[in-house]
């Protein structure tokens, strides 16, 4: 099985989460790959279009792309077999729900190096809404699936989830005959519950057969909500199986009731239980759960860069072997320092050392020879009839293959970061120019030849400032004609139109300034400074190594002057501006 330059995104009819492969592969490369900053920044774009969504009609994809990532949609990532994919507005809101979800727990649960900009209104926590809603925590968790969406914010020292007030607001007005109910409600006592099950008894046995109508019916004469008399009747009948109200229909199980025993089985539940619940066998329960893995399975995408030695039984050994002078890169691993001016966020990048060009070679091919086998596998797998040790046979393969297209692209990640600098301006926000790289390295790696025997860094390259040179434009023309639908953003937007003589001007008043204050500089400390910053003819971002070489000194007391030399010039700024 091979596929070089198809990415499709089918609807998941049997995936028990996601119901469009495209949107849970948009969540996988974010939460992998895209840093906390934008993460977080593409949570709250989500969320704020769940709240817009409108069940009835149909969304492309490549707008969805754009309101949560702010880039469109390059075009590797484009699918050739739908290239017009719309998503149904319901899909979408579940499938959202979800890559809302996933960020938010994918956010670091501590406080932040970095200090955290205070929330633009008051934020309303899970137990401040609780008291003034007079409803239970667990109610309000519910609350999130009719689109009351929260976000974490930073208290105590710990992130917790938290709820705008305009987004409470909005909810009461949209579910205020939920909430009024809802607040209606109160801890049943034994004697209530008795009454519901007497109730629910005698409807039954009248020919009232649907544990909904016969819910409706008492919630309404009760007044209470038809999922609390719901709640009492199913956990009575699980309690009490061999008298049960209401119990389960035999005969063959829809795929949503088998979808519910495969995550019951995720969480924790046992066969034993799972099979009294449901009224089989644990042999049954056993298969269920098999097709249903199976069939997710078999729905996640593959992507192979064939080769004829994957076919050929005696070359096994020598792919899945150690790459090409592996001690020598483990021992530069353990070695690898990250450098004195590289930000804490970006320390990430310095865990893994650059792979030469026949480990990189060696690695692609171990990798899309694991993908190989597991497409081999996949083509024989009949879901009905799987049996556990294939789909984990499959699943190991996958995850192997995984783990070495993981290794290419953090050995790689400092190539984003070199090009992204190289593409950044005023207009441009830098960790999302690195969060748009990655996803480019990401496709680069799957896409890759090995065999041509190019440089993978030289493919790389190409594909990431070819993706910035269509989304760079494109997001610019954006923001200058389709800013926003709201009129208030247009009233209180600060203007940042300026004409070429002023910012000539300035810039000039500038660098007066900055040559000013470098004169009072001793000669040494000026030319580290100049070099250091790129001023005059030196190149941007001069390394202190290379300083160093230049004047004869360590690059340890290039980094001592160049502190001393900046809190000298800081001080002086200050002066400056007290005189004024």
């Amino acid at each position: 099985m091979t596929t070089r330059n198809t990415l499709e995104y089918p609807t998941l009819a049997h995936q028990p989460r996601y119901r469009v492969a495209a949107m849970q592969q948009l969540a996988d490369q974010q939460i992998r790959f895209a840093p906390p900053a934008s993460r977080q920044e593409q949570m709250v774009r989500a969320e704020k279009l769940y709240s817009e969504l409108d069940p009835e009609l149909h969304y492309p994809y490549e707008f969805v792309y754009f309101r949560i990532t702010g880039f469109h949609v390059p075009a590797e990532f484009r699918p050739d077999g739908y290239p017009d994919l719309l998503l149904s507005g319901e899909d979408l809101r579940h499938d959202l729900w979800l890559v809302i979800d996933e960020l938010m727990k994918s956010l670091p649960r501590t406080e932040p190096a970095l200090p955290v900009a205070p929330p633009a209104e008051p934020v309303l926590t899970l137990e401040e809404i609780s008291k003034r809603l007079n409803v239970s925590t667990k109610t309000i968790s519910r609350w999130r699936q009719r689109g009351l969406v929260g976000q974490r914010i930073l208290c105590n020292g710990r992130w917790q989830l938290g709820y705008p007030q305009s987004v409470v607001e909005r909810f009461l007005q949209t579910h205020g005959d939920h909430v009024e109910r809802s607040a209606r409600f109160s801890q049943l006592t034994e004697v209530e519950k008795d009454d519901i099950l007497r109730r629910a008894k005698r409807m039954a046995r009248v020919g009232c057969s649907t544990l909904t109508e016969v819910s409706r019916r008492i919630a309404r004469r009760l007044g209470r909500s038809p999922e609390t008399v719901r709640y009492t009747i199913k956990n009575y009948d699980r309690e009490h199986p061999e008298a049960a109200l209401f119990p389960e229909v035999a005969g063959p199980l829809s795929d949503e009731t088998k979808d519910v025993i495969y995550n019951s089985f995720r969480r924790g539940i046992g066969i034993d239980r799972l099979a009294e619940r449901f009224r089989k066998t644990r042999g049954s329960i056993h298969r269920i759960i098999n097709e249903v893995r199976a069939k997710a399975l078999l729905a996640q995408p593959l992507e192979v860069i064939g080769n004829p030695s994957f076919d050929d039984p005696n070359a096994e050994a020598e792919i899945m072997a150690p790459m090409p002078n592996a001690e020598a890169y483990e021992m530069e691993r353990r070695k690898l320092k990250v450098p004195a001016d590289v930000p804490p966020e970006e320390a990430h990048l310095y865990q893994e050392p650059l792979l030469g060009k026949d480990q990189e070679a060696h690695l692609f091919r171990q990798m899309n020879f694991l993908k190989h086998q597991a497409a081999k596998l996949r083509a024989a797998l009949d879901p009905r009839q799987a049996l556990i040790q294939e789909i984990e046979a499959i699943e190991d393969l996958q995850r192997r293959a995984g783990a070495v297209k993981d290794r290419l692209i953090r050995c790689n990640l400092r190539l984003v970061r070199s090009i992204a600098k190289k593409h950044l301006d005023q207009q441009e926000h830098y960790h999302e120019l690195v969060s748009d790289g990655n996803m480019s390295l990401i496709r680069a790696v799957d896409k890759f030849d090995y065999a041509r025997g190019n440089k993978f860094s030289t493919y790389a390259s190409w594909a990431i400032m070819k993706n910035y040179a269509r989304s760079i434009p494109a997001e610019r023309n954006h923001r200058e004609h389709f800013q926003t639908g709201k009129e208030e953003l247009f009233n209180f937007a600060t203007d940042r139109r300026s004409n070429e003589q002023e910012q000539l001007t300035t810039q000039e008043q500038a660098r007066n300034r900055v040559n000013e204050l470098l004169e009072q500089l001793d000669p040494r400390e000026q030319q580290i400074v100049r070099m250091r910053a790129g001023l005059d003819s030196y190149p941007e971002h001069v390394t202190l190594e290379e300083i160093g070489k230049q004047l004869g000194i360590t690059k340890e007391r290039v980094r001592q002057l160049h502190v001393r030399a900046m809190k000298h010039l800081e001080t002086l700024a200050r002066d400056q501006q007290g005189d004024k």
